[in-house]
C-alpha cells in the first residue's frame, strides 16, 4: 500500500472513530446525564425521538450506544491493524448505505403520503461516507496483505 493511501486511511479511521465513538458513549450516558450533573445537550433531541418507557432507555443504549461504541473502537484498532481497519470500513459501508436507503425509501414513500422530502445533513454524511468507503474497500481490495 502506497504512503499517500496509508495516510488517507489513517486519517479516515481516524475520523471515523472520532465520530461513532462519542456518539456511542453520548447514547450511554444520555438517560443518566441529569442524574450525574452533566451539562450536554439532549440526545434524544439531537436524533428526534424520545423515550416513552423503560425499555426504550435500553433500546437507545444498545443501539445507538453499544453499535457506535464498537464501531468506534473498531476504527481505533484498524488504525494500528490494517485488516481490522477495512473490516470496519466493509461494516461502515454496509451500515451507511442500509440507513441511506431507508432514508431514502422514506423519502419517496414518504413524498407519496405528504411528508415532506427531507435530505438532512445525516443523508449527506451517510452517502459521503459510503462512497469514500467503498473507495476505499476498491483499493484495499487489490492488495493481497494489507500492512
Amino acid at each position: 500500500m502506497n504512503i499517500l493511501t496509508r495516510i488517507s486511511l489513517t486519517i479516515f479511521l481516524l475520523l471515523m472513530a472520532a465520530v461513532y465513538l462519542p456518539i456511542g458513549l453520548w447514547a450511554i450516558i444520555a438517560p443518566a446525564q441529569d442524574a450525574l450533573g452533566l451539562e450536554l445537550p439532549s440526545f434524544y433531541e439531537a436524533v428526534g425521538l424520545s423515550v416513552i418507557s423503560p425499555i426504550g432507555y435500553s433500546e437507545f443504549a444498545g443501539i445507538y450506544g453499544g453499535i457506535n461504541i464498537v464501531i468506534g473502537v473498531m476504527f481505533l484498532i484498524g488504525i494500528f491493524n490494517k485488516q481490522i481497519g477495512l473490516f470496519a470500513i466493509k461494516i461502515l459501508v454496509f451500515l451507511v448505505g442500509s440507513i441511506a436507503l431507508g432514508r431514502f425509501l422514506l423519502m419517496l414513500l414518504g413524498s407519496q403520503a405528504g411528508l415532506p422530502a427531507e435530505i438532512n445533513a445525516f443523508l449527506i454524511f451517510e452517502i459521503i461516507v459510503f462512497l469514500i468507503g467503498i473507495i476505499f474497500i476498491k483499493l484495499l481490495k487489490n492488495t493481497d496483505h494489507v500492512t
